[in-house]
């Protein structure tokens, strides 16, 4: 975090688009920052709860946005499967809730 702050003063992040036009973060933002994002799932979460913790915003929305990234264009089995979530809805509430929710 301490590195992000440095970092982030010498040469501030562009503003990320939204919604965002890439999957890929270099596409986002500066070499730098899309690098310093590209870590394991379990660090890139504790870099948001640190960033919200201290309330970084520049830090918050990079680490919020590549997860953004990583949810972007996928299918809910998809994203249960990235994010190990267990999928508690019944065939049936689970229709209902896709009926409800059509786009």
């Amino acid at each position: 975090v301490i590195e992000f702050c440095q970092h982030h003063g010498e040469e501030p992040m562009t503003e990320i688009e939204k919604p965002l036009r890439s999957q890929k973060m270099a596409d986002v933002v500066q070499e730098w920052y899309a690098n310093y994002v590209d870590v394991e799932q379990v660090v890139l979460f504790e870099l948001i709860l640190a960033a919200n913790y201290m309330d970084i915003k520049p830090l918050l929305d990079l680490a919020c946005a590549t997860v953004a990234s990583m949810i972007k264009d996928k299918t809910p089995e998809e994203i249960r499967t990235r994010f190990n979530i267990t999928n508690d809805f019944s065939p049936e509430e689970e229709a209902k809730v896709r009926e409800e929710n059509k786009w």
